[in-house]
């Protein structure tokens, strides 16, 4: 019986696109997984991060260069015998592997099959974060771009009809909601929400909403809302007659995006966000 896959790897899994790639190669050839199981020193590529080998292609990478190398020429070698135990091999990143970053690598190799795909996908899904989009303008939909590459789950909503594209990358679940603030109530908790709908009035009761439920439920890291000082300005003042206080509407963030992009342009706006969310990540 194959051993459960490491949560480090797992946690990194979720962070690129390659997560489908190798599901879909999954169905019909066998793999070894390789993760960065921990590290000393100085390394190439941090714990969790993953590359997967196949016989007749590489998804993923550890950090490239001679480590890389023979950590596929071992990954193969199991492949050819159809090894299915979990190894940990130690590498030390000096004159032997002609790389002189001086630390050591600790690689995990671990086969995997057709039959481990559905838990692998199951899995990956509980560990993505969540994030709301309220809107489906233009930067709502270069936001969707961005933030479906990246380790979350995209709950993207609105409360006009047809708003939504028929071609929508994978983690993008799109929802109608008239009122659009309905469906703050149903949120997965820990959600990130990005407020940015197509009116101010919409913006203003999503809003409202968000700090409505913090206030009942404390469970929304992160509001974002799209828009000017001078927006938060007369949004302050609508919020504080609606009797919330000075430190309920401290955690709302506005303007969004990460300080110094000044760029307007939607995919400019939307690197900006996303960016904001990455740093998240750690808190």
């Amino acid at each position: 019986m194959r051993a459960a896959v490491h949560t480090a790897f797992l946690a990194r899994l979720l962070a690129v696109t390659h997560i489908d790639v190798l599901l879909h190669h999954l169905q019909s050839k066998a793999a070894v997984l390789i993760c960065v199981e921990s590290t000393q020193g100085s390394v190439p590529r941090e714990s969790g991060t993953w590359m997967a080998v196949f016989a007749d292609r590489l998804v993923g990478t550890i950090g490239g260069g001679h480590l890389e190398f023979q950590a596929i020429a071992e990954a193969r070698a199991r492949l050819r015998v159809g090894e299915v135990s979990v190894k940990t091999l130690r590498y030390p990143l000096g004159p032997s592997l002609g790389q002189c970053c001086g630390g050591v690598v600790y690689l995990r190799f671990e086969s995997i099959a057709a039959a481990d795909a559905p838990r692998l996908r199951q899995q990956c899904a509980q560990q993505l974060r969540p994030v709301a989009l309220f809107g489906g303008g233009h930067v709502g939909h270069a936001l969707v771009q961005v933030v479906s590459r990246l380790p979350f789950q995209l709950n993207w909503i609105d409360s006009r009809d047809g708003i939504f594209p028929a071609d929508l990358p994978a983690r993008v679940h799109c929802e109608h909601s008239d009122p659009v603030q309905k469906a703050v109530a149903d949120l997965r908790p820990g959600s990130q929400v990005l407020i940015m709908s197509f009116s101010h009035a919409e913006d203003l009761d999503i809003v409202a909403a968000c700090l409505q439920r913090q206030r009942s439920q404390g469970d929304l890291p992160f509001i974002g809302l799209i828009g000017s000082k001078t927006k938060w300005a007369s949004f302050r003042q609508r919020l504080l007659a609606r009797g919330f206080d000075e430190a309920e509407l401290a955690r709302v963030t506005c303007p969004i995006g990460v300080p110094g992009i000044t760029g307007k342009e939607p995919e400019v706006i939307a690197v900006a966000v996303a960016a904001q969310l990455l740093q998240s990540l750690n808190s």
